[in-house]
């Protein structure tokens, strides 16, 4: 069985980079094939799935690794109303909305959990 790795972002993407890099490297090791790459947005960090990337810090990361975390056949998942504080217009990855208990469980069952 595969390890997996679940990387939690709540960094706001608009002043902070560390949401960036932490695309990046889900991004990177999930290319790998090598482990099972789950990746999580928090709070503010639902921006790095805007239509306007532009208005993020490291703007390049989002449209240049999401998409290949999209590839991972997983939905990038996302806080559970944490989309309505925002205006994304057409959010760019599929994404899933999962509650607290729902990332506990993801988290349990992570080999490896980082945190941006």
């Amino acid at each position: 069985m595969k390890p997996s790795l679940l990387v939690i972002v709540d960094s706001d993407p608009r002043s902070n980079a560390r949401a960036a890099e932490a695309v990046r490297i889900a991004a990177g090791v999930g290319t790998w094939k090598k482990a099972e790459v789950h990746l999580y947005l928090r709070g503010p960090a639902v921006l790095a799935l805007t239509e306007f990337p532009d208005e993020l810090l490291e703007e390049d990361n989002y449209t240049r690794y999401l998409p290949i975390v999209a590839e991972f056949g997983r939905p990038v998942r996302v806080q559970k109303g944490a989309m309505e504080g925002f205006d994304l217009g057409t959010p760019t990855q599929p994404f899933e909305e999962i509650d607290d208990a729902e990332l506990s469980r993801l988290a349990a069952r992570s080999t490896y959990v980082l945190r941006f």
